[in-house]
């Protein structure tokens, strides 16, 4: 009876298998259209296997359900994550997909084979199925997340040097051109940023709404604060290098404070680490000799009175 219900996933797994298989590959005219194409395109190099995988993985993404919210969240979070390819999300879906499938079934043939009981097998094959369709989202989710902490790090440096290339005498668009290239090595994340915010003020764009979609684009809440600036300070007719003067001195002060801040925060989270790990040895060290000493004479002597 144990061995039942591992042989009726596998079975329904393996038929589910070969039926996405007979219809994705055994279809009559795109076969035909194959051999057509292949005809005709004698003379083309043949395509890289990478590029023939990730063909198969968007064609698996036509099998996971979308909806419609799900797809502009997630292409949102592909952008903040720095994967602006125009198929991420076919890719992401079917990588879902493909690692759900693949672990379910790697779950179902260790289960199989191990001396478990049924409920931890059903268990384990539906904690794998979890891991391998929610993992590609976490992945991504943890990969924006790192993204925006190297755009809030190289914020500071940018910002001083948009208030130096100002000052300078530079407009705001040749400002932010050159910050883009200046800060290419030290913090490419935001000067990949900065960089869009250019091309898009070639391609004929405003510029708020440029320096919006920045905002939009990093999700971060320090270059927001910059964005709501420059936009309030084109506006408004108020010096630029007035405002980026008083915003660097702000978030100097602010960055300041979030130091002060963390390092009053230190003697607490210290508590835990000196306890457990610090006082023991301490211990060990100051009242093991003597617990021994102890135990070797006076223990002895006490029993021998």
């Amino acid at each position: 009876m144990s061995l039942l219900l591992p042989v009726f996933i596998f079975f329904v797994i393996a038929v589910g298998g070969a039926m996405v298989g007979m219809k994705i590959w055994l279809r009559p005219k795109e076969a035909m259209d194959r051999i057509v194409g292949s005809m005709e395109g004698i003379d083309q190099m043949p395509a890289h296997p990478s590029l023939a995988f990730l063909d198969l993985i968007k064609k698996f993404s036509k099998y996971v359900p979308q909806s419609p919210k799900d797809v502009t969240v997630m292409h949102r979070r592909l952008i903040r994550a720095g994967i602006r390819n125009e198929n991420g999300i076919k890719i992401l879906y079917g990588c879902k997909l493909v690692f759900g499938v693949g672990l379910c079934l790697l779950a179902v043939v260790t289960a199989g084979t191990a001396d478990w009981e049924s409920s931890n097998k059903v268990f384990i094959i539906l904690a794998a199925t979890a891991l391998g369709f929610f993992g590609p989202n976490e992945f991504v989710r943890q990969k924006a997340s790192r993204r925006q902490h190297q755009l809030s790090r190289g914020l500071p440096n940018a910002l001083d040097l948009l208030v130096v290339c100002v000052e300078s005498g530079l407009g705001l668009d040749q400002a932010i051109l050159q910050v883009s290239k200046e800060l290419e090595h030290a913090h490419p994340e935001i000067s990949e940023e900065f960089g869009f915010v250019n091309l898009e003020l070639k391609a004929g764009k405003r510029r708020v709404e440029a320096l919006r979609n920045l905002a939009d684009r990093s999700g971060v809440d320090d270059l927001k604060k910059l964005v709501a600036v420059l936009i309030q300070a084109d506006r408004f007719g108020t010096g630029v290098a007035q405002s980026l003067r008083a915003h660097a001195d702000f978030m100097r002060v602010q960055a300041r404070q979030i130091a002060e801040e963390k390092a009053a925060k230190l003697g607490v989270k210290l508590i835990f680490p000196i306890f457990f790990c610090v006082l023991p040895s301490l211990f060990v060290i100051a009242v093991g000799p003597v617990a021994v000493k102890i135990y070797r004479e006076l223990i002895p002597m006490m029993q021998n009175i």
